[in-house]
């Protein structure tokens, strides 16, 4: 499966960024993808109640075939932040017909096991399921996205195990301020030829240049629930990188996200924007790479 280097994410869609998005909003966001090349789209089932699946199935339905969409399974929003854990084969079998109904579409070009546990992820009876959803075109790709707060050697065991529960591509928070990957997950997805999709490369817009020490959110905005001790120490090593690694004239978030697709085992990056302005700022970091 090919796909563009630069992908959309679109949690924000779903409401816990601090805004909500209307259609028109949305619409916008993906005529500037189409203008830049950009053909993946990454969402999921709790992003809001399939919210974001819903925005996202409307701006694609015009032209379906040019995306590539990537969705996951394993929860149920219940409120802003929260979220209740459903693995059972019923529950996601249930999830993926809920998430086709809200993408308008046939088929999900890539479903992701949405940050679980080892102990729900080897279940041979779900992956078996989804093995069935595959031959009846419903899937056309599986993948995981290992939660990075799962011990280290969960997430190893998770990647190590993907070929043989049928996934092609690991989904994984790396960027500059986070780059524990490389010491294992990344050299053990090189190894198995796994697709890695790199989410929050921009740090959560810590490496935007945008925030400096002091930083606040509003409540509604899930960065809120990081403490002011861990925002300052972001807000402060950004500003350092800033300084001493950023080229004059190039903005530090289109540097940031080519730094991540500099490491040859990352496929794409899959940052949000909130406006066609940040979506074509974010592709222009594709030009950089040469």
């Amino acid at each position: 499966m090919q796909v563009s280097v630069i992908g959309l994410g679109t949690w924000q869609l779903g409401g816990e960024w601090g805004r909500r998005f209307e259609p028109a909003d949305v619409r916008a966001i993906f005529d500037a993808a189409r203008e830049h090349g950009v053909t993946l789209v990454d969402t999921a089932e709790c992003y809001g109640d399939h919210e974001s699946e819903r925005l996202t199935g409307q701006a694609v339905k015009r032209d379906r075939d040019r995306w590539v969409i990537a969705t996951k399974f394993g929860h149920r929003y219940t409120e802003p932040f929260e979220r209740a854990q459903e693995w059972s084969v019923s529950a996601v079998r249930a999830q993926l017909e809920e998430s086709l109904a809200a993408l308008d579409t046939d088929r999900i070009d890539l479903y992701q096991f949405h940050s679980g546990t080892s102990a729900v992820f080897d279940n041979e009876e779900l992956w078996s399921m989804l093995a069935l959803q595959k031959q009846a075109g419903k899937v056309l790709h599986l993948g995981v996205s290992i939660s990075s707060s799962l011990p280290e050697e969960d997430q190893l065991h998770q990647a190590l195990r993907a070929r043989e529960v049928g996934a092609e591509s690991i989904q994984l928070v790396y960027n500059r301020l986070q780059k524990q990957p490389e010491e294992s997950l990344l050299p053990q997805c090189a190894r198995d030829g796994l697709g890695v999709l790199a989410r929050v490369p921009l740090a959560s817009g810590f490496l935007s240049g945008k925030y400096g020490m002091g930083v606040s959110f509003a409540s509604d905005d899930i960065r809120s629930r990081k403490s002011a001790k861990e925002r300052d120490a972001m807000a402060l090593e950004a500003e350092r990188i800033r300084h001493t690694e950023v080229p004059p004239g190039i903005p530090m978030a289109t540097w940031a996200l080519s730094w991540c697709l500099r490491n040859p085992s990352v496929s794409a990056v899959i940052p949000g924007c909130k406006d066609r302005e940040q979506m074509a700022q974010n592709a222009a970091a594709a030009a950089l790479l040469t």
